[in-house]
């Protein structure tokens, strides 16, 4: 199933994509259906094109996988690592398909794009085996991990210049893991501004997202609502000669064989606060 979150006048509603209209169901929110709970259609389904999406849900927690694509660590100078490169993301993070990346005035000058596979987990992952980890996945979801590169490269941890409000648009649609079948046989791509800047496809991680989710499961539970974002192949702004930043005016999408697209403009800097 394909799964959305829209804002509508009684407020945020969830329900399933179906034959072009969204069927909205009795669940609170996504959350709860992806935790388990009972749900039944709710109502008469709507045009999509009726509706406003935002993203699908407010995950738990947000878990990012860095240089897991080779091809990404040649461009930007990175060593091929021997174990997963991992950091996080905060909620603040959170942006909808539409919403515009901004950043503080002054805070920096090199914002990048990078497509990545979101990966939902739907049941409880603690220790688990690579051979089963997949069965703890609840669904998809396309991704744009943006990123200060000044400040994310100019200090020992990355996760201040990967964690500013709206630097993770989620694509509006969350599809469940049974609609896919080969997460690692997905196309992947970026356009900015309707030119094509990464092509590519899930099969060229260096780490599976079987393998991520049992090595993320011996250190810590993973439960339902945590999303782990799996890396970004080449063609990102700052792996092109000349580098290539974001700046106001821009249009981005990042979009991914089966999971859809997210777009968002681009703003540029703007007065904090």
């Amino acid at each position: 199933m394909k799964w959305m979150t829209v804002r509508t006048q009684d407020g945020l509603r969830v329900g399933y994509v179906k034959e072009g209209a969204l069927q909205p169901v009795d669940a609170p929110n996504l959350q709860a259906i992806v935790e388990g709970a009972d749900w039944r259609d709710d109502g008469a389904a709507v045009p999509l094109a009726s509706v406003e999406p935002v993203a699908p849900l407010v995950p738990r927690n947000i878990v990012c996988v860095g240089a897991n694509y080779r091809d990404h660590c040649i461009e930007t100078g990175l060593a091929i690592p021997e174990k997963p490169v991992i950091f996080a993301k905060f909620g603040n993070t959170l942006a909808a398909h539409g919403d515009p990346i901004a950043w503080p005035e002054g805070f920096t000058e090199k914002v990048d794009w990078e497509a990545e596979l979101g990966v939902v987990i739907g049941r409880r992952a603690c220790g688990v085996r690579e051979a089963d980890a997949l069965s703890h996945v609840f669904g998809y979801v396309a991704a744009n991990d943006v990123s200060a590169r000044d400040v994310q490269l100019g200090e020992a941890q990355w996760v201040r210049g990967k964690s500013l409000d709206g630097f993770c648009p989620l694509a509006p649609t969350l599809v469940t893991r049974d609609e896919i079948a080969d997460v690692q046989s997905l196309g992947i791509y970026c356009r900015v501004n309707g030119e094509a800047v990464q092509s590519s496809n899930t099969r060229e991680m260096i780490f599976s997202v079987a393998y991520l989710i049992a090595y993320l499961s011996r250190a810590m539970t993973l439960e339902p609502g945590d999303l782990i974002l799996t890396g970004t192949p080449a063609g990102v702004g700052l792996g092109l000669k000349p580098p290539r930043f974001l700046k106001r005016g821009d249009v981005v999408t990042v979009e991914i064989d089966g999971l859809g697209a997210v777009t968002n403009p681009v703003h540029g800097a703007v007065a904090r606060g």
